[in-house]
């Protein structure tokens, strides 16, 4: 609430219509992003079906899946098969009224409905359509399908994730690319409306799943073409820094210490009691640290591994050495920075109760997102938006549901 009026504060994409024509969670994470920022965000689904994330993960006993109830937080179900003529001649219309298009078939599908980005963009110029696909657009491997797994094959993740003696592992979750894809999106998104607002020129948001896992993968591209430098598996540690690494504690916890430069190794190494090492030591700079990893990293090991946890952190933070433990998700519920940050959402589920959720990132002073509904049934909203924004009536609804196109 405003403290000077007492109503509630304006949402920053209040006015905003967004078409989440997208499945699983890319393309959906770049129209829920928006959606918590006061977009209205319509999903359309086929009929009878509906999008493959409400079946996909733990299931509750409502029939909805718990990615479904927290990922299409905030979005109104239209059912509409976009394969019939009537439900691309719909969709028109509605991209007419709207902002934004998001989708993330291969390429080529919607083309092959009509509904590609020339016969949107005729109904409406100003639109700004986002397009999440495994490989983009473009390219010669446009046409190949994807998922997060492949993405980070391809990316460059996997190939650094795991040990330098073993085979390459998962980098985390396999679902890293389609958040980081629908973050992009949704930055696109943004960039796009700027551009639409001011022009009236809408334009396609092209965005290939790999791509954002390629983009944060700091200086491996660089570092390759500049000295033909091929990054390898390394386990916990990092290539430019040590003790960069995860280090065992003698109540069985793993404490992650980050030393990126010779100050703070200089501390770390006054709270061991191995001043020495540090400064014109034997292990005083950077590039004496990364010529002796195995034997800086077996030392910091020595010493957090007969301390315990609580205790590692509270010297650390005194000497001002980064740290922190490795949490389980048990271990974030019940973390206090967690919870008075409010970084755990509860979202009320008819049947369920309060479902507990990731809540808004990032944190806005003045115009905050919000998290004010989970992940619709199917097609709760199909009749709401057919009559108020299309002027839809009761026998043109009972027509197309008896054609099965909504």
């Amino acid at each position: 609430m405003s403290a000077a009026t007492g109503a509630a504060p304006a949402r920053p994409l209040g006015g905003k219509r967004v078409l989440d024509c997208a499945t699983f969670i890319a393309g959906p994470t770049c129209a829920t992003l928006l959606g918590e920022f006061g977009a209205e965000v319509i999903k359309l689904e086929l009929p009878g079906v509906g999008c493959p994330l409400r079946q996909f993960g733990t299931m509750t006993e409502i029939g909805m899946s718990l990615p479904w109830l927290s990922e299409a937080r905030n979005k109104k179900s239209l059912t509409l098969d976009l394969r019939m003529p009537e439900g691309a001649a719909i969709l028109k219309q509605l991209a007419s009224q709207s902002d934004v298009l998001v989708e993330n078939f291969q390429p080529g599908t919607l083309e092959r409905w009509g509904l590609g980005w020339d016969n949107l963009r005729a109904a409406n110029p100003a639109l700004v359509m986002v397009r999440i696909s495994a490989y983009g657009q473009t390219g010669p491997y446009r046409d190949r399908p994807g998922f997060g797994r492949i993405a980070n094959a391809f990316g460059g993740l996997s190939y650094l994730a795991g040990y330098p003696d073993r085979p390459p592992v998962t980098p985390g979750s396999a679902t890293l690319p389609d958040y980081l894809s629908g973050l992009y999106g949704a930055l696109g998104a943004l960039l796009a409306l700027r551009v639409a607002e001011q022009s009236g020129v809408g334009q396609v948001v092209d965005i290939g799943l790999y791509e954002g896992i390629f983009r944060v993968l700091d200086e491996l591209a660089p570092a390759y073409a500049y000295c033909g430098f091929v990054r390898e598996r390394m386990g916990p540690g990092t290539v430019n820094a040590v003790p960069h690494s995860h280090y065992p504690t003698v109540d069985g916890k793993w404490i992650a210490i980050a030393c990126t430069n010779d100050k703070i190794f200089q501390r770390l190494a006054v709270l061991m009691g191995r001043p020495e090492l540090a400064g014109d030591g034997c292990w005083g700079t950077s590039a004496k640290r990364q010529a002796a990893r195995e034997a800086v990293d077996a030392c910091v090991a020595e010493w957090t591994s007969i301390q315990t946890a609580a205790d590692l952190l509270r010297r650390c933070d005194e000497g001002q050495v980064p740290c922190g433990l490795l949490l389980s998700i048990a271990d974030i519920f019940a973390d206090p920075h967690y919870a008075a940050r409010e970084n755990i959402a509860h979202l009320p589920v008819a049947g369920l109760g309060a479902v507990k959720v990731p809540n808004v990132v990032p944190r806005l002073g003045e115009t905050p997102g919000s998290v004010e509904s989970a992940g619709p049934p199917l097609g709760a909203h199909t009749d709401e938006i057919l009559t108020q924004l299309l002027g839809f009536d009761a026998r043109q609804l009972d027509d197309l549901r008896a054609r099965k196109v909504i």
